[in-house]
């Protein structure tokens, strides 16, 4: 799949931002006046920026609006919904931290819970797709949670739960990486059952379809190096998580905490590219590309 800025900001952020949002609805001794103001205006910024970011890669972004119209059948139209229910009701229980200094406790749990599942249903966005074997796969939704919920407890200044939710992203990473390896194979899927030419006899592409690229060849056929990807999956994991961990050992303070975040983020941002471009679309096979 073709790694789209856009979406790997989307996916990075908006995560961020909505753990942010649960750690903070869920918190029994949350911050009020200025501290609060600080706390919600970090989680908005990454939640709705994020949001913000992945509508420059629709067509057309001004018909964003009908994604709450499919809600029976889609999950990107339950994301949407999803989304908006949490941002009001942090947006609720904001105001009473920062205005009133008051904990009004059930707009809090409630939007927390509507922030994590805005999460589950971004992930499921992808591990719907039948097309993508490698996505297709319970640890999809796991990463995604995990890595929201540890990143927005690195963002809160959780050490302790911080540094068990990355220990467990990174053993979950790097298990999605060994069994989706192998899932594009596995699902049985070739050139013959591509075409719909199997019963016939063995299928090989003598010439490609057309002399120039099209729409979904650009889309959803994205060629990485072997090599080049084993690297960044190294550099990912480093960055992502064992940086962080080690870090949070052995520093404390805002500097450390910073640099914490600071390389959490660009580990997460590698892992998104990485979640795209090593995606094998079916429809690869069609042109000979898989």
């Amino acid at each position: 799949m073709h790694p789209a800025p856009s979406v790997i900001i989307f996916t990075t952020f908006s995560g961020l931002g909505f753990g942010l949002l649960f750690w903070l609805g869920i918190g029994l001794s949350a911050p009020t006046g200025f501290a609060a103001f600080i706390w919600f205006a970090l989680a908005y910024v990454f939640a709705v920026g994020g949001l913000l970011a992945s509508t420059f890669h629709l067509g057309h972004p001004e018909r964003a609006i009908k994604a709450f119209s499919q809600w029976q059948t889609s999950w990107l139209s339950r994301e949407a919904i999803c989304a908006v229910v949490a941002l009001v009701l942090m947006g609720i229980y904001g105001l009473g931290l920062v205005f009133f200094g008051a904990r009004w406790h059930l707009f809090g749990v409630i939007g927390a819970i509507f922030a994590l599942l805005t999460v589950f249903t971004t992930s499921m966005i992808y591990a719907q797709l039948k097309t993508v074997p490698r996505w297709r796969h319970w640890t999809t939704p796991a990463l995604f949670l995990v890595l929201a919920l540890g990143g927005g407890a690195l963002l809160r200044g959780q050490i302790t739960t911080a540094g068990m939710l990355l220990l467990i992203g990174a053993g979950l990473q790097f298990f999605a990486w060994y069994s989706g390896d192998t899932r594009f194979a596995e699902a049985g899927t070739d050139m013959s059952t591509a075409t719909g030419l199997g019963k016939i006899g063995k299928v090989r592409a003598f010439e490609p379809p057309h002399t120039g690229t099209n729409y979904l060849m650009r889309e959803f056929i994205h060629e990485v190096g072997r090599k080049h990807a084993q690297q960044l999956r190294v550099l990912s994991l480093i960055l992502g998580f064992g940086v962080p961990v080690i870090v949070l050992l052995i520093t404390s303070g805002h500097l450390g905490a910073a640099l914490a975040v600071l390389s959490h983020i660009l580990g997460v941002l590698a892992l998104r590219w990485l979640f795209f471009a090593e995606a094998e679309h079916v429809v690869g096979l069609y042109y000979g590309k898989r």
